[in-house]
C-alpha cells in the first residue's frame, strides 16, 4: 500500500518535466494506477487497487485558471517543460493560464488528460517512456 510519505519522497527527486517518466515508473511500482492533479491548489489524489486513495496537498499560492482553454498555449508549455527548461511550479502556472483546471494521469494507459473548468478534455498526451 502506498503512502503520502512514499509519494512525496519520489516527487522530491523531480527537477523538471524531463524527470516525469522516471517518476511515473516509481509511482507504478508503488501500486498507483492513476492520479489527479488540481491546478488551483496543487493537490493530488492518488488511486490504487481496491479503492485505496491518498491525497497529497502542497503549499502554494492559488493558481488562477483561465475561463477559456487554449490547446496551443498548453502544447507550447508542455513542450518546453518536457525538455527540462521549466520547473514544476512554472508549468503549473502556465497550465492555469492555458485553462487547465486539472489533469489526470492514467498510469495503466500511460496517458495524461488535461481538462478545463467544466472537466472537458483539452488535450490527451502519452506519457513518455523513461530514457
Amino acid at each position: 500500500m502506498f503512502t503520502k510519505e512514499m509519494i512525496t519522497a519520489s516527487q522530491a527527486k523531480v527537477q523538471s518535466g524531463a524527470d516525469y517518466p522516471r517518476l511515473v515508473q516509481e509511482l507504478k511500482a508503488m501500486g498507483i494506477r492513476s492520479y489527479v492533479h488540481f491546478v488551483a491548489d496543487g493537490s493530488n489524489v492518488f488511486h490504487g487497487d481496491g479503492g485505496h486513495a491518498v491525497t497529497v496537498s502542497h503549499v502554494q499560492e492559488t493558481i488562477l485558471v483561465a475561463d477559456r482553454a487554449s490547446e496551443d498555449l498548453l502544447r507550447r508549455s508542455l513542450s518546453i517543460h518536457q525538455q527540462g527548461k521549466t520547473d514544476y511550479p512554472t508549468f503549473c502556472r502556465e497550465a492555469g493560464e492555458a485553462g487547465v483546471a486539472a489533469w489526470t494521469s492514467d498510469l495503466e494507459a500511460m496517458t495524461v488528460t488535461y481538462s478545463d473548468l467544466t472537466n472537458k478534455p483539452i488535450l490527451v498526451e502519452p506519457i513518455p517512456r523513461p530514457k
